[in-house]
């Protein structure tokens, strides 16, 4: 692979079109549309700002691209999605997540459906895919992040359905979503998780901005359940396999995150090139100075050995292993030196870095945010050491 600060694909020339068409939405119409709208990455974002952008990324063949082509996509390999979430990630847009279907959309729900039923797949998936309907995820609660199982949020069979009672957080557009897909313990078991399709608009379900996170971002919200009926129909699969319905292909979602921080560290390498070739200091260039170019240099480094690192796992998948150890590292290390490099990033460009809002500073916040979101950088190393110790046939 390569080195390229903004790579090319000519040996996928199918793959190296759709880059660039790509990259002349986002940097073109899309920006376009955000600076009428005066949207900064901090702006409260709102569903009739998002639905033109999901429907015109679908006309474009976006939206919903990873899909296989009896649902209107074109079988994207892993390779290939990655390399156009990369160039999202790259973008700085602020609904850069909305134009592959990231925030709500087709990427939030295609695994669901090999578990949905003919009725689930008319009234809520495929309406995702068409751009009508959006949905959102909620697992996470106060007391359960990382150790999912702790969540108190249950569901009660009662005739005809279910009786859900909890509160989950950090449900990502929630507050523009019509469905969530849920994860419930069952009422009774300490065990036993099931998954279910829910109108946010039911009684006893109500949504609510969530707290704001690091990045400034006002998309997450709490999902808040009170005696919420759910009808049979909306059982996700059978009872008892909420845990595998969300979790099933951790291994593909982990890696596929990764593109996105690239993408963000990428730009935070452009950013801190440009800054030092037009900043005079003392006479010169700060990109004269040595110890700039070889910040630049190592920062160029890990981009490179990281992304290096995440496309390999994802041939592996594309070949159909299944790179469970891989993964751990790829988002481990992927999140550690993404970090690093928008840290550098912001160093090198002193106080015009450190004023809130500057794209440096922005891209500073959502990589620390990466360390901890989709699994801590610590629960990474924990699986990363479970899978050597299983490879070697001890006790886990």
């Amino acid at each position: 692979m390569a080195f390229m600060l903004q790579p090319t694909y000519h040996d996928n020339p199918r793959l190296d079109a759709l880059v660039g068409g790509l990259r002349d939405y986002l940097s073109g119409e899309l920006a376009a549309y955000e600076d009428d709208l005066g949207l900064a990455p901090e702006t409260p974002l709102h569903r009739s700002q998002l639905e033109p952008v999901w429907r015109r990324s679908r006309e474009l063949g976006f939206y919903g691209i990873h899909l296989p082509e009896d649902l209107g996509g074109r079988a994207l390999s892993y390779t290939e999605l990655a390399a156009l979430k990369e160039e999202v990630g790259a973008s700085g847009r602020v609904l850069a997540t909305s134009v592959l279907g990231d925030m709500g959309g087709p990427l939030r729900i295609g695994a669901i459906f090999e578990h949905a039923t003919e009725y689930q797949r008319e009234k809520y998936l495929l309406p995702v895919v068409r751009a009508q309907r959006a949905c959102c995820f909620s697992m996470t609660e106060d007391d359960a992040g990382s150790d999912v199982r702790r969540m108190r949020t249950t569901a009660t069979p009662v005739p005809g359905g279910y009786r859900i009672t909890g509160h989950k957080v950090f449900s990502t557009g929630g507050t523009f979503a019509d469905f969530s897909i849920l994860v419930a313990r069952m009422a009774g078991s300490e065990e036993s998780y099931s998954a279910f399709l829910v109108d946010l608009d039911s009684p006893g379900c109500r949504v609510s901005p969530g707290q704001v996170p690091l990045s400034g971002q006002n998309i997450e919200s709490d999902v808040v359940l009170d005696d919420c009926f759910v009808p049979a129909e909306n059982l996700l699969g059978e009872e008892g396999q909420g845990m595998r319905i969300s979790l099933g292909r951790v291994t593909a979602n982990r890696l596929l995150h990764c593109p996105t921080a690239l993408g963000a560290a990428r730009r935070a390498i452009g950013l801190a090139f440009d800054f030092a070739a037009g900043r005079s200091v003392s006479g010169g260039l700060l990109l004269e100075k040595q110890a700039i170019q070889h910040t630049l240099a190592d920062m160029a480094t890990d981009y490179y050995a990281a992304r290096s690192m995440t496309y390999d796992a994802l041939a592996l998948l594309d070949a159909g292993e299944r790179p469970r150890v891989e993964s751990f590292m790829c988002k481990l290390f992927v999140a550690e030196r993404a970090f690093a490099i928008a840290d550098r990033a912001v160093q090198m460009h002193g106080k015009a870095g450190m004023v809130r809002g500057a794209p440096v500073e922005v891209i500073w916040r959502q990589l620390r945010m990466f360390r901890v979101l989709t699994g801590a950088s610590e629960i990474q190393r924990n699986g990363i050491i479970r899978e050597m110790v299983r490879a070697a046939g001890g006790a886990t």
